[in-house]
């Protein structure tokens, strides 16, 4: 029997990873896309947090809107390559969806410089000390790779996860599932 559940873990490509401790800083996340049927999505506990310009940010005012957010920090390299389909999907959503990104490791300062570079107008929870919104998600919806992208609905519940790299067409299509409903 136990030889049958050690066999199980031999395929997890992030235990993989893991164990080859190659020293990327990450680890990456297989693009899966899970969504949660209207009616039976998980919720998530409430959350505050300061943002990289010093703003606080709590959940509560998440209500009523469709929320996107993403889990990211500066050196990951995947952040890096969505960071503007990110921007540019902020923007189409701009009065439909509210972005929010949640950094895992930086500053302020690094977070701002990243923000510069990558044209990101939306704010990001500096999580790295605290772990404030990444735990408010636990057992829920566990951010388990960087990135991660959380979509929520106007329920406050939710409607689906990207683990890894997005994909620009597929997270459109996730947001606007949820703004149609």
């Amino acid at each position: 029997m136990a030889a049958g559940l050690l066999a199980g873990c031999a395929n997890d490509p992030l235990a993989d990873q893991f164990r080859a401790g190659d020293n990327k800083n990450y680890i990456a996340g297989d693009g899966t896309v899970t969504e949660f049927a209207l009616g039976s999505r998980p919720s998530y506990e409430p959350f505050a947090g300061v943002t990289e310009s010093g703003q606080t940010l709590d959940s509560a005012a998440f209500a009523g809107n469709v929320v996107v957010l993403n889990w990211w920090y500066a050196a990951c390299a995947p952040c890096r390559a969505e960071a503007p389909d990110l921007a540019m999907l902020s923007e189409e959503f701009a009065d439909t969806a509210q972005f929010v990104g949640v950094n895992v490791r930086d500053t302020a300062e690094t977070a701002l410089s990243f923000d510069r570079a990558f044209g990101i107008e939306f704010p990001s929870i500096m999580d790295a000390q605290s772990g404030t919104v990444s735990l408010a998600f636990t057992g829920v919806v566990s951010p388990q790779a960087v990135p991660t992208t959380v979509v929520i609905d106007r329920d406050g519940k939710v409607a689906s996860r990207i683990l890894g790299r997005i994909e620009a067409s597929i997270l459109r299509t996730l947001i606007q599932t949820v703004v149609d409903e």
